[in-house]
């Protein structure tokens, strides 16, 4: 039953308009979340990118001439080697990045779970259905963010660049997209959208599933009551499942992310995300898929816990 129009202006906003309050403030939580703990992804693509084995097909001696570094030292060494502000450096498409894939995430999810897929008779919801509208959602969500991934990762990399004596390729964060997208098209801003999507799915299923696992065994199992306490040990554990789950392809994604690439935007060094696949398993090792595991375990239970708040 409809509100008269008068009373309905009365409302407050979050009233009025529920879905584009919550996108809002998603959006404001979203940007905190990647101000905080963002220069954890950046370490995280610098480990991924280290010891990349298909370099040695262009002749590239940086392979050979970086030492592995952990977690810490390579944060340390980001310090040192190029300042302490360039541990944020790529943030400006981080926050546009995560903008939207949170919003396009909790509209498509919000969708499924009320239009398509709907609750049970006695007002339960499913988890085979929260896990199936969770990958399906961030599956949209990815997709749809994946041009300002595409320019994080390689913003990332540009610091790294400038230390081994290359060219930068971008002056700003428009430059960047306007320079993919004369070099590439548009096709040009979804490169590594496979894996990239991939991830989501894996990382939101691994996610969804074990956190309401856990939750629900803890309630029922436990004294602990449906508090912070609960939420954050649910959050600890889903991080760990997603970030096992997500991790190889979010390797695969950031490599063939930042490759270099010919006039016509096409990779030099991967054909597809199964040869990239190939090549880091043959030439590192099978463990070259959780490069970075670390930092994405430690970001992750940040943006966990913000949760129930997107979802």
């Amino acid at each position: 039953m409809s509100l008269p129009e008068d009373e309905e202006r009365l409302l407050p906003l979050a009233q009025r308009w529920p879905r584009a309050s919550k996108f809002l403030l998603s959006g404001c939580a979203a940007t905190v979340a990647e101000l905080a703990t963002f220069p954890l992804d950046l370490t995280k693509t610098r480990l991924q990118m280290q010891g990349e084995a298909a370099l040695a097909r262009l002749g590239d001696s940086a392979r050979e001439s970086a030492p592995y570094r952990g977690m810490v030292r390579t944060a340390l060494g980001i310090v040192q080697e190029e300042g302490f502000l360039k541990l944020w450096q790529g943030v400006t498409p981080a926050i546009y990045r995560h903008i939207v894939y949170s919003g396009g995430r909790m509209v498509t999810y919000e969708h499924l779970r009320e239009v398509v897929f709907g609750k049970s008779e006695d007002k339960h919801y499913p988890l085979w259905k929260s896990v199936i509208g969770g990958m399906m959602a961030g599956v949209v969500g990815q997709f749809l963010a994946n041009p300002t991934d595409l320019v994080k990762v390689q913003m990332q990399m540009e610091g790294k660049r400038k230390l081994e004596g290359k060219p930068l390729r971008f002056r700003g964060v428009h430059h960047a997209f306007a320079k993919i997208l004369s070099e590439g098209g548009i096709r040009g801003l979804w490169a590594g959208w496979v894996p990239n999507i991939q991830r989501a799915a894996l990382v939101n299923m691994g996610d969804l599933t074990t956190y309401d696992t856990v939750k629900h065994y803890l309630v029922l199992n436990t004294p602990l009551e449906d508090n912070i306490m609960t939420h954050g040990l649910s959050s600890l554990c889903s991080g760990l499942v997603a970030s096992i789950l997500g991790t190889p392809a979010d390797v695969i994604k950031s490599r063939i992310m930042n490759q270099p690439r010919d006039k016509q935007g096409r990779g030099l060094l991967y054909k597809s995300s199964t040869d990239c696949l190939i090549q880091a398993v043959q030439g590192e090792g099978f463990m070259s898929l959780y490069k970075g595991f670390l930092p994405s375990w430690l970001r992750m239970e940040d943006t966990l816990l913000h949760k129930d708040c997107d979802l």
